[in-house]
């Protein structure tokens, strides 16, 4: 029986599985909660249309019921880690932008990147345990900034929160199919199984 397929690795995967479901449900209701933050401070209205933004991952995927759970997990991976490094952009943009004026925008900013942080680090964890070490991050950065204009960078933020959100909810439903006993890194899931 290989590591991976061992019981305790079910029951190691099994339990990062429902952590990491913990982990996204908090990050997303955090997210809700800066979205109206960001909404507000930025002096956006909070039904205003956000096309897709350049180095913002799409939560949105087609045939997610083929995926088998490593391909989950790499996807997962890579979209924290490219929001990793977006929510570092803004942050350093909201300080040059607001300064020490803002009191509640840049730490609930600060948070939601740490929490992105760490849940990109439990998913190098689920990787690990899946006996496939993480990929590398060469070329993880966000694209340049330079030719955004302030309005245009405030509406990427929102694109880049309301994305997260939705990726919050992609995780937990990742994470979910994961947990299950009969999914393992490998095998895809059947037709019942789509969200």
């Amino acid at each position: 029986m290989a590591a991976a397929d061992s019981p305790s690795a079910a029951l190691r995967r099994h339990d990062l599985c429902t952590r990491g479901i913990r982990l996204a449900g908090k990050m997303r209701a955090d997210v809700v909660d800066l979205l109206d933050t960001y909404v507000e401070q930025q002096g956006l209205d909070a039904s205003v249309s956000v096309t897709a933004v350049e180095g913002v991952p799409a939560a949105a995927v087609e045939r997610w019921d083929e995926q088998t759970g490593t391909q989950r997990l790499l996807e997962n991976l890579a979209a924290y880690r490219a929001f990793r490094a977006l929510l570092a952009q803004m942050l350093e943009e909201q300080q040059e932008q607001l300064g020490e004026a803002d009191a509640a925008l840049g730490p609930a900013l600060a948070a939601v990147l740490l929490q992105v942080s760490a849940f990109a680090y439990h998913l190098e964890e689920l990787l690990r345990l899946e006996s496939r070490g993480p990929p590398s991050e060469e070329g993880a950065g966000p694209p340049p900034l330079s030719h955004l204009g302030l309005f245009e960078r405030k509406l990427r933020g929102l694109g880049v929160l309301r994305e997260l959100a939705q990726w919050a909810v992609r995780s937990a439903r990742d994470l979910r199919q994961l947990a299950k006993p009969s999914l393992g890194s490998s095998s895809a899931p059947g037709p019942a199984e789509s969200p």
